[in-house]
């Protein structure tokens, strides 16, 4: 069973529900009822048209659902629309339905939210890290947004910027989590900029290329974590970083700059440096200062006091630090590193343990956990 190919095919059919006419809700009932069936039938007997079996799967489903409402006449006009056999037209849905689910009776959270389950694949756990919230309060957000749009028409969709934040956290979960969705996130980035011609859209592509293309080099080949200034320079992919350097400019160079921009002059800075000793720290955090203008968030201002102690001293960046909720995720551990350098093992490693304690990926939490054990080890001798 080739799961990889049920969760491609999901939004386009989930889209081709929507356009006949079933609310949002209900299709997407019925389009997770359909994969169900395939995973059960397909392995002994898979279909010739693996879409159109899903399409005609999932519309019985929709309509067995709405034959249990008291809606008879709308069940009979659903009934008269139901697909003619044969073929289903090969098309790419998924952009579209981004902008089906960032529907102007969501708010732009609430938006994000629920495309990020429904057509990005993601878990409410990981939605939630994403946020900054709990699960349980994410799982009254998708619910309240499910029930926002049950029964409402999708025939104005959302806008670009709800769009942009979708794909923006799609690509960061794909980058840095459980799912690999950030070669996807990058593709409908592509078609999204070959559509609309918007900086904002330009800068996310850039972002996506330039951290896209250092990841070769973020783990050893026993899957372990490798922090940037270790990275192997040379497994970046260049073609990608000049690409992404070329898009930017021309973005910045139209004077309209947006957070995606300012975020790819960062990680243009790093991926330029030929060493970690050569980056522009200073440049940097100049660029933080412009991010935290344009967006006043405590992730940005948690970097901002990692760059702000490599350009000025572990003592500036604690500084910084200071002024942030402790309970921001990975505080700890940039507390950690920020005191390693600082000349102060022992709280470094109290703290790398802590970190390691709450990190949300196993990778990270292992990495973590060598450093404490690093700065354990040298103590002893």
């Amino acid at each position: 069973m080739d799961e990889a190919l049920l969760r491609s095919l999901t939004p386009s059919v989930l889209t081709i529900l929507v356009r006949r006419g079933a609310d949002f809700a209900a299709a997407e009932d019925a389009v997770q009822d359909a994969l169900v069936e395939a995973l059960r039938v397909w392995p002994a007997d898979p279909p010739r048209d693996a879409k159109g079996w899903l399409v005609t799967v999932a519309w019985r489903k929709f309509l067995d659902q709405a034959r249990a409402d008291s809606a008879r006449r709308r069940r009979e006009d659903l009934v008269e629309e139901e697909p003619a056999p044969g073929p289903t037209p090969d098309a790419d849905d998924t952009l579209q339905l981004y902008f089906l689910c960032a529907h102007p009776s969501l708010t732009p959270s609430s938006a994000v939210a629920l495309t990020l389950r429904a057509v990005g694949g993601l878990t409410t756990r990981q939605i939630a890290q994403a946020y900054l919230v709990p699960e349980a309060t994410m799982a009254q957000r998708i619910s309240r947004a499910k029930r926002t749009v049950s029964g409402v028409r999708f025939d104005r969709p959302g806008d670009v910027a709800t769009v942009l934040r979708v794909l923006y956290l799609v690509f960061n979960e794909g980058y840095s989590g459980d799912v690999d969705l950030s070669a996807e996130a990058i593709r409908l980035t592509r078609q999204l900029a070959g559509i609309i011609d918007h900086p904002e859209v330009a800068g996310l592509l850039a972002l996506m290329l330039l951290h896209h293309a250092r990841r070769a080099g973020r783990t050893a080949p026993d899957g372990s974590l490798v922090p940037l200034a270790e990275q192997d320079r040379g497994r970046w992919d260049t073609a990608a970083i000049a690409e992404g350097i070329g898009i930017l400019q021309a973005a910045l160079a139209r004077d309209r700059l947006g957070e995606f921009q300012a975020q790819a002059a960062i990680a243009a800075l790093h991926a330029d440096a030929r060493t970690a000793e050569e980056t522009d720290w200073v440049q940097i955090v100049e660029w933080y200062d412009e991010l935290l203008r344009l967006t006043d968030n405590p992730v940005v201002r948690l970097n901002r006091a990692v760059a702000v102690g490599e350009a000025d001293g572990p003592r500036a960046g604690l500084a910084a630090l200071a002024a942030l909720d402790v309970s921001l995720p990975r505080h700890t551990a940039v507390a950690a590193y920020l005191h390693e350098r600082d000349g102060d093992p022992e709280t470094a490693a109290r703290l790398y343990a802590e970190a390691a304690r709450k990190a949300p990926h196993l990778a990270e939490r292992d990495y973590l956990t060598r450093q404490a054990a690093r700065l354990n080890a040298g103590r002893r001798r």
